[in-house]
């Protein structure tokens, strides 16, 4: 119940951080300040304390590298640029079409696995629900329809790497592999804020300070810490209830300190969204396997 309630919380709460992060701190060298700290932080614990070995062999750098590149340089740093221009709970679920494509693109692989009917409904029921979501409240914009397709493209990143990482073989720790899958798209998102002159931008108040240290240290590690934890003392089924879960948080939180709303045909595909996402999650679904349910970047 703790490390539920930790991602329930943290990660739910994250998006409401990340916008208040992006009004003040460039998103690429933000997020790279975020990542390489955190991915640091794990990697020392999964040593020091766990005893986890660093890696020793060409390929293991590769497999961090391409988990990174995926989940944390393209995912995170897509999520953060779009959360510039979108509301916080849009944000949060089209985040949660994540667990599509997933399922989706699970069949592949020497791992892949059949999509069962169950499956299929969830998929079709949520891509309806996303398509409600894109329905926008004001007059579209060339930046918000952007940050919309960065979104959805970020949640296909992630469920790339997710599936990358299902389908090799390391004998480095979880703990160990998740924080240098931080540490090496940290150093990509920090070497483009870099580029893009993003240090010249730096100019940061007590509310950015306060959502980076947030980030880093409660939504990086502490609930990257649980997730890992209930990986290996969960079912998949319950683990799985963070997805319709944080968008319910994340839209709380907007409403009551952001003062965001949704129109009413985005809070029918929310609803729908939702349906969806408990189809794919509920026993008989397609996400039968922890690691198919890890969390979209943002978080």
């Amino acid at each position: 119940m703790l490390a539920l309630g930790t991602i329930y919380l943290v990660w739910g709460s994250s998006f409401l951080f990340t916008k208040i992060a992006v009004g003040s701190l460039p998103p690429a060298l933000f997020s790279g300040i975020r990542f390489v700290t955190a991915g640091t932080l794990l990697a020392v614990i999964s040593r020091i304390g766990k005893g986890g070995r660093l890696p020793t062999l060409s390929i293991e750098w590769r497999h961090v590298t391409v988990a990174g590149f995926f989940m944390v340089f393209v995912s995170n740093g897509l999520n953060t640029w779009a959360i510039r221009y979108l509301p916080t709970n849009q944000s949060a679920l089209l985040n949660g079409t994540a667990a599509f494509w997933i399922a989706g693109l699970g069949v592949f692989g020497r791992r892949g696995h059949p999509l069962t009917r169950w499956a299929v409904l969830g998929m079709c029921i949520g891509f309806a629900g996303a398509a409600l979501m894109l329905i926008p409240k004001e007059p579209l914009t060339t930046d918000s329809l952007l940050a919309q397709g960065g979104a959805l493209t970020a949640c296909l990143a992630w469920a790339l790497g997710t599936l990358y990482y299902r389908s090799i073989d390391t004998e480095l720790s979880s703990l160990m592999f998740m924080g240098l899958q931080m540490f090496m798209g940290g150093l990509m998102l920090l070497s483009v804020g870099l580029i893009h002159g993003d240090a010249a931008h730096w100019s940061p108040n007590p509310s950015g300070l306060v959502a980076l240290f947030y980030l880093t240290f409660f939504s990086s590690c502490l609930a990257y810490t649980a997730y890992g934890w209930l990986s290996l003392n969960s079912t998949p089924a319950l683990i799985g209830t963070y997805g319709y879960v944080n968008p319910a948080i994340a839209s709380f939180l907007g409403w009551q300190f952001l003062h965001e709303h949704l129109s009413g045909a985005q809070l029918v595909g929310m609803v729908v969204i939702i349906v969806g996402v408990s189809i794919l999650t509920l026993p008989g679904g397609s996400l039968t396997d922890p690691k198919t349910l890890a969390e979209p970047k943002t978080q």
